[in-house]
């Protein structure tokens, strides 16, 4: 018997755009397009604050939603790759708007909950090759989903650290 969707991954993927929203606020305002002398140690791309919400809106919405959607209609499709730094360089990330982006961000979500609310196990075994991945299944993309969520939200706790250690610094000096 195929299995559903594990339900801890589902209710991690709901809950993402709220943690990730209440995670960018906890950036102070002067540090919103700040970043730190090294990036040594992030768990993420070292992205920004505002760049990683960007960064999720457009993988969300260029990346997961068109692997899906090909997963569920084609033969063992080929899954492009997106290269974040060049989305980054691109489409301005750093002049973004913030609110805009995690509106977008959220509705590109419900989007994808939505997507996935039909999905019957039988569909979550069809199979794919993810470039950099390999072979996987729909199940296995919604679990790489999930782990992408949450490097993002260690990426803005990460840049939280070294904003306090920064101030640290900055007063020892």
């Amino acid at each position: 018997m195929n299995p559903p969707l594990n339900p801890a991954t589902l209710q991690a993927l709901s809950d993402f755009p709220r943690q990730l929203e209440q995670f960018y606020e906890a950036i102070p305002h002067s540090h919103k397009d700040w970043t730190p002398p090294s990036w040594e140690g992030i768990p993420s791309e070292n992205f920004m604050a505002i760049a990683q919400i960007c960064h999720v809106r457009d993988i969300e919405i260029d990346g997961y939603h068109v692997r899906i959607q090909r997963t569920l209609a084609e033969s063992n499709p080929l899954l492009e790759s997106l290269d974040g730094y060049v989305l980054e360089r691109e489409r301005d990330y750093a002049a973004a708007d913030a609110r805009e982006a995690l509106a977008a961000f959220r509705a590109a979500r419900i989007k994808t909950m939505a997507m996935l609310s039909g999905v019957t196990p039988q569909q979550l075994d069809r199979t794919a090759e993810f470039e950099g991945y390999g072979v996987l299944t729909l199940r296995s993309l919604m679990h790489y989903l999930c782990s992408h969520d949450q490097q993002h939200l260690a990426g803005l706790q990460w840049l939280l650290g070294k904003i306090d250690a920064s101030r640290v610094n900055a007063a020892a000096a």
